[in-house]
């Protein structure tokens, strides 16, 4: 990734404060609790007239047995290898910590720009405290206040000085959010694509946090892959973080193009992951539906089959979406997997002429007309398709508000069958003529 600045240092010192501020939204989940941020969260930001990348990583902990702390250690290391420039973040009101002298003497063997930003610099006395942090040996100090936003511009104005800037993207790439329970292989699955260790995984339901981003580009494929937090039911949800963490998995999933809905195959499918499907269908999003650890399942001639059937009669009525049986571990059907959630985006883009859709619609007419109302006749002129981001057709007609449900369903059926929109909801609005 060209232009990555790597935010860096030892937790709670306020990094992702300062990558929300740079990012001028709350991408980073932000708490009191030590180590909240614990996989690379990325984001892009402008500044004098500059584009780059900025990449959050978890607070960089010494060895310990907390189950997370070397899998962070490591996710820094391969976030300053990554990048182009790195911010070291320390705490004015802390000084400097064993932690601190770590970090900087890990930063002392790169041979990378390093810029020292010494946070919660906010009042006149503070900044009289900033001047023990050159004792680290860094040329670039820079006191501010990731809160207020003081001296930011100036820690700016020195990125942007190192960094050529990179050309805004032409045409915004698909977003593919996996979603599902905790423990269903969401974060494995992202790993295994990458062939890198950008989630952080472990047994420990609830292990993801924020929603990972990360671009994909391989065998011919481009796509920004987001990871989420597992979607529980709401009595679950007991600490303030991990509310949060849902908060910003159900924004991911608003904002994205696709949703895969990953389900564990050891359990099925549960009132929960419906609850998922309903809120993509709600927000008009693609639909493909991964049945993760199939190699875990026992297995007879019908097994597959009486699986999928099970699957399509608790989505109904809504049942025209790809289901892929994978499994991350023994790798099987994963590539297969992404090319289905791609054929789903490309549906879900699809652009029908008007001349296309008034020959369809005419045959569509001939073959099954719609129903009078109380004796007065239904008649459709003609359709055209919205300009919106999912397939959305308007029908024009003498009495729209007299068209059956069963009409409707028989015009989105007969859409579906003529010009394949598999995995995607269908808006059809009708309008009087």
């Amino acid at each position: 990734m060209e232009n990555l600045v790597a935010i860096v240092g030892r937790p709670n010192v306020g990094k992702s404060t300062f990558f929300n501020r740079m990012l001028g939204m709350r991408q980073a989940i932000v708490d009191d609790v030590s180590g909240v941020t614990r996989d690379r969260q990325y984001g892009s930001t402008e500044w004098n007239g500059k584009r780059f990348h900025l990449v959050d990583t978890g607070g960089f902990i010494g060895d310990g047995e907390d189950v997370f702390a070397a899998a962070i250690r490591q996710q820094v290391r391969m976030a300053i290898e990554e990048a182009q420039v790195v911010v070291f973040m320390v705490d004015v009101e802390t000084g400097i910590t064993d932690l601190d002298a770590q970090v900087g003497r890990l930063l002392k063997e790169i041979n990378k720009p390093v810029l020292l930003a010494v946070n919660k610099v906010d009042n006149s006395e503070r900044q009289l405290m900033i001047h023990e942090f050159w004792a680290m040996g860094f040329d670039n100090l820079y006191p501010i206040s990731s809160t207020s936003g003081a001296g930011t511009g100036d820690l700016l104005d020195a990125l942007t000085d190192i960094i050529p800037g990179i050309p805004e993207e032409e045409n915004r790439l698909p977003h593919i959010a996996i979603v599902g329970r905790p423990n269903a292989g969401k974060s494995s699955f992202v790993n295994l694509l990458l062939d890198e260790e950008r989630s952080i995984v472990t047994d420990i339901a609830g292990t993801t946090r924020d929603s990972v981003h990360a671009h994909y580009n391989k065998f011919g494929q481009e796509f920004i892959l987001v990871d989420t937090a597992g979607l529980r039911r709401k009595r679950s949800v007991k600490e303030d973080l991990e509310f949060y963490s849902v908060l910003r998995a159900i924004r991911s999933l608003e904002s994205a193009d696709i949703c895969v809905l990953m389900l564990d195959a050891s359990k099925g499918i549960e009132a929960q992951d419906l609850n998922i499907f309903r809120l993509a269908i709600k927000n008009n999003k693609g639909i493909v539906i991964f049945v993760n650890k199939w190699d875990l399942v026992e297995k007879s001639t019908n097994t597959l089959k009486e699986y999928e059937d099970h699957i399509r009669e608790r989505i109904a009525p809504f049942s025209d979406v790809p289901i892929v049986f994978i499994s991350v571990l023994e790798k099987q059907r994963v590539l297969k997997a992404i090319d289905v959630a791609i054929e789903v985006h490309e549906n879900r883009s699809k652009r029908i002429s008007t001349s296309k859709l008034n020959t369809f619609l005419e045959e569509t007419l001939a073959a099954y007309h719609p129903p009078a109302y109380r004796g007065r006749m239904i008649s459709i002129k003609y359709m055209v398709q919205l300009p919106t981001a999912y397939p959305s057709f308007v029908f024009f007609c003498n009495h729209p508000k007299h068209v059956s449900e069963s009409y409707k369903k028989y015009l989105e059926n007969s859409l579906r069958a003529r010009f394949d929109f598999t995995g995607v909801p269908l808006k059809l609005y009708f309008r009087d003529k």
